[in-house]
């Protein structure tokens, strides 16, 4: 095959949908003659063995460009394009200017120093610009890697006339792609056969009805959701020419740009002024970050009860026996239904080994069929599916119908009948929709009173086993009553009962620790679920949700008064049966309560749900790309307990912002007190603490102090209290506590030095070198203060122990050294640069030892009393609004009603 014998070429067929045009396809000659057209079978799709490079080269690759990293140095550039950073580099360099000239005229023998403070400033602008630059590189590393995964997907095809499941950047034109509801189109293509299929194509045209797919609009869109529906397409664009405006938004942002613009004493002297004014700004102000029940259980179903044709099976080993006891009629038509009422299919998961994929509940009945030795394809293949209703979750069920063929094995036809209607879904919506049922010899018979409390008895008590229940059942029909049936409403009315089964799915290992440990953090966890009542209150019972709250299934809360969905909400632990529409108004409701509120979910119908949330989890393996798009966090591993790790993780961010915030804040306020105060104060105008000392603290409280304080690794600690409410303040009033009393302490302490200092130390400040010495060791205090504070914020509660746990977090300790390391660096060897000179052991001793106050001082600031502040500025945990005594006291009551109205009926019905 050459690339010379496609018919179409890549702008003949992006021609077809951009934009839609039915007439040129009429014009090609319809799908068929794509099909030949792309050299590919609408059945038997491409080939494995085909030569899929000439194919690639000739429509090309579904993998869009990446987008080019930022290099190093575009980062270096957007660093520096911060205002306050190209002022001072301004200043910096007329300050090196001016040194440099007046290192020229000097004629004295004095050393050249005018140029050292300019040269200063640079090196610190340098280091704050690389710093950011490296750490903003780091970054986009890491969410290019989360990207480039959560782009890389699996989508279901027909290769070599089998459905197989391969990434979506194999995808190929020619490919027969299997769209289902839930998935996201990644590719342009024509629309073959299917039943129903429905898709929002918002994304891609911004029209937000739902379009539904056939003769009148066979053109399915790269960004398309199904919504509805089953079908399957033939792709006929890939990589950018399926999505030019998904491409065209990959392209790297517009680089921002920044530009720049005698006597020498007066420039020299304002160029001081604007030296000093800005380095404070840069202290004082701080950077601001700018970052871009599946669930419950393993999801891995097995039948292990059931009822079917009246004989039962009550666990696996029983189930060959259970074939023994009923007729081959019977048992073909319960296998039958199985095989072709499924979606669900064969092929290698991510492991390499060969297993069912699709629905958990459909594989695991082709695995009950698999046991008896049947291949699924080979009975689908003996039969046309002409109707399909895929599972939806306002109908709970599934039905398809099939033309009868009197020359399959697997038939047994009624007389006169043509076609047969099977159905799948939850027990008591099929149930409902049966008048008859069969048994063991393939009999049917009406389905009495006896019969009814027979099956529903099976149904409860699997249900209480915390069993998903599933009831199957059938209907032959002839011509006439086929051509009756609607396209959109399913018919699900005068079945024939098969039978009900019993799957079970595991609580995944951990689910019910992990519900103590919500509920010891404050957290109400709700379940809310597609099972029906009994089978959710047992699930949920055994995952300890469900304890003394309320437990009701969704239609019945839905058709409550808006009051009394109020007055439940706080108590319902349980919402069985529910649709997209229940989960969306607990959402709702809980969000009017003021309730933060997160939510899971991995099908098409969390969607809404995920999106109304304040945090939505969604399935990373068994969710849906709708359900993945409409969530804020995507679980990697479909774990439940990983949603406590999530919060366990969300906590300790909070808590590392917020004990940076107070440190930082600390910094910044003594910082510009003493600044100002010292400049204000002095006889030459000049702060005691340099422009390149105070770039050097705020490298120390911006940069490393978060590095110390945002990298403390979250412990069980953080769970053992109520979550903060909704409204709380980053900053609360215990922080303010701290920030405040260490600010005065710090610069009650170094003005006390400022003033008193020459006294204590004894030393004489109009001697140049003692002068230097002075001012060295207010800036050692003043670091020294610091670093302690550093450990101080390490709490921002009344918890005494700020040392809790300080060895587990190897970066503040390799941070802390390295502050002190550079400290004395900079002290004992900086002096020309930053206006210090090498200090006694002794002078190192004492300015240790006053930073080191810093330490009491929180001890003492902790510890003063908090009576006279206001509870609701004091306490910022969120308290339930319902509590466990409460919601006991209540279901006593609603136990005692109960009771009282069934003596009631007694009375009234004595026989």
């Amino acid at each position: 095959m050459s690339s010379e014998s496609f018919k179409f070429d890549i702008e003949q067929l992006q021609k077809l949908v951009d934009p839609k045009n039915l007439e040129l396809l009429q014009e090609y000659g319809g799908s068929e003659k794509i099909l030949d057209g792309l050299e590919t079978n609408r059945d038997h799709g491409l080939s494995s063995d085909e030569n899929k490079e000439k194919r690639q080269k000739h429509f090309g690759k579904n993998v869009l460009p990446k987008v080019d990293q930022r290099s190093f140095l575009f980062l270096v550039w957007d660093a520096f394009c911060d205002k306050t950073l190209i002022l001072l580099s301004i200043a910096a360099l007329v300050s090196l200017a001016l040194g440099i000239s007046e290192d020229l005229s000097n004629e004295a023998d004095e050393p050249d120093l005018g140029w050292i403070e300019g040269t200063a400033i640079l090196v610190a602008v340098a280091v704050v610009v690389l710093t950011n630059a490296i750490n903003n590189y780091q970054k986009e590393k890491q969410f290019r890697k989360l990207n480039e995964k959560k782009e890389d997907r699996n989508i279901k095809l027909i290769r070599d006339g089998k459905e197989k499941q391969i990434s979506v950047f194999d995808v190929n034109v020619g490919d027969i792609m299997v769209l289902e509801p839930g998935d996201i189109v990644a590719v342009d293509g024509i629309y073959l056969s299917g039943h129903n299929l429905t898709c929002d194509e918002s994304s891609a045209t911004g029209e937000s009805k739902a379009i539904k797919k056939g003769d009148k609009d066979p053109f399915i869109l790269s960004g398309a959701k199904v919504t509805e529906g089953v079908g399957r397409v033939v792709v006929i664009a890939v990589d950018t020419t399926s999505n030019e405006v998904k491409s065209s938004c990959r392209t790297n942002s517009e680089i921002r740009r920044c530009c720049c613009t005698t006597y020498v004493d007066i420039l020299e002297a304002m160029t001081a002024i604007i030296v000093q004014t800005i380095t404070i700004i840069v202290v004082a102000v701080p950077e601001v970050c700018s970052d871009k029940t599946g669930t419950l259980t393993q999801n891995k179903m097995t039948v292990v009860k059931g009822f079917l044709g009246q004989e039962k099976f009550e666990n696996n080993n029983e189930i060959q026996q259970w074939k023994n006891k009923i007729k081959q009629k019977i048992y073909n038509i319960i296998t039958q239904g199985i095989c072709v009422n499924s979606t669900a299919f064969e092929d290698k998961d991510e492991k390499g080994q060969l297993s069912f994929i699709g629905s958990k509940t459909e594989c695991a009945l082709l695995e009950f069929c698999k046991e008896f030795g049947l291949d699924y394809s080979e009975i689908r293949s003996q039969f046309k599916n002409v109707k399909v209703y895929p599972f939806a979750s306002e109908r709970k069920s599934m039905t398809t119908i099939i033309k009868l063929s009197s020359s399959s094995t697997h038939n047994q036809t009624s007389e006169q009948a043509e076609y047969r209607i099977y159905v799948k879904g939850a027990s008591e919506i099929v149930f409902d929709g049966c008048t008859h049922y069969a048994d063991a010899e393939g009999q049917e018979h009406q389905l009495d009173d006896k019969a009814k409390q027979n099956f529903r008895g099976i149904i409860s008590d699997y249900a209480a086993n915390a069993l998903r229940t599933i009831c199957m059942a059938y209907r032959d029909i002839t011509k006439s009553e086929f051509q009756q049936i609607s396209d959109e409403k399913a018919p699900i009315n005068d079945l024939v009962c098969l039978g009900i089964v019993g799957i079970e799915d595991p609580l995944r290992p951990g689910v019910t620790e992990s519900v103590k440990i919500f509920k010891k953090a404050g957290v109400s966890v709700r379940m809310i679920t597609g099972d029906n009542l009994e089978t959710a209150k047992a699930i949920g019972k055994n995952a300890g949700i469900y304890k003394n709250g309320v437990a009701i299934t969704g239609p019945e809360f839905r058709n409550k008064s808006k009051e009394e969905q109020r007055s439940i909400i706080p108590r319902l632990e349980v919402l069985a049966r529910s649709s997209p529409t229940d989960k969306t108004i607990v959402v709702s409701l809980l969000k009017e309560n003021d309730e933060i509120v997160a939510v899971t979910g991995d099908g098409t119908n969390d969607g809404p749900a995920l999106k109304l949330a304040d945090v939505g989890f969604s399935m990373g393996i068994a969710g849906t790309e709708v359900a993945k798009e409409a969530s804020s966090i995507i679980l990697m591993d479909d774990n439940f307990n990983s949603i406590v790790n999530a919060l366990r993780w969300g906590r300790a961010v909070n808590d590392s912002v917020r004990k940076f915030l107070q440190f930082q804040l600390t910094v910044n306020i003594a910082a510009v007190i003493i600044s100002f105060t010292s400049a204000v104060l002095s006889d030459d105008n000049e702060s005691i603490l340099t422009a390149v000392q105070l770039l050097w603290v705020n490298l120390i409280m911006d940069t490393l102090a978060a590095l110390a304080l945002a990298t403390e690794s979250p412990t069980d600690e953080l769970l053992s209290r109520l979550p903060t409410l909704k409204s709380a303040s980053l900053i609360n009033y215990r922080m303010w506590k701290m920030i405040i009393g260490q600010a005065i302490f710090q610069v009650a302490t170094s003005l006390i030095l400022l003033y008193m200092g020459p006294e204590i130390f004894h030393l004489n400040t109009d001697d140049p070198e003692e002068k230097i010495v002075f001012s060295t060791l207010i800036f050692n205090t003043f670091v020294f203060l610091q670093i302690f504070n550093e450990i101080n914020c390490r709490r921002i509660d009344d918890n005494l122990n700020v040392f809790a746990n300080i060895f587990n977090n190897y970066t503040f300790i390799i941070v802390q050294i390295f502050i002190i390391l550079g400290q004395v660096i900079i002290v004992q060897y900086g002096g020309i640069a930053f206006g210090t000179t090498n200090l006694a052991w002794y002078y190192w001793l004492v300015t240790v030892l006053i930073g080191s106050l810093s330490l009491p001082v929180g001890v003492i600031i902790r510890l003063f009393p908090n009576s006279c502040v206001p509870d609701h500025i004091l306490n910022e945990y969120y308290r339930p609004k319902v509590t466990k005594e409460k919601m006991l006291w209540e279901q006593a009551i609603h136990d005692v009603r109960a009771q009282l109205r069934v003596f009631g009926a007694i009375r009234k019905h004595p026989k």
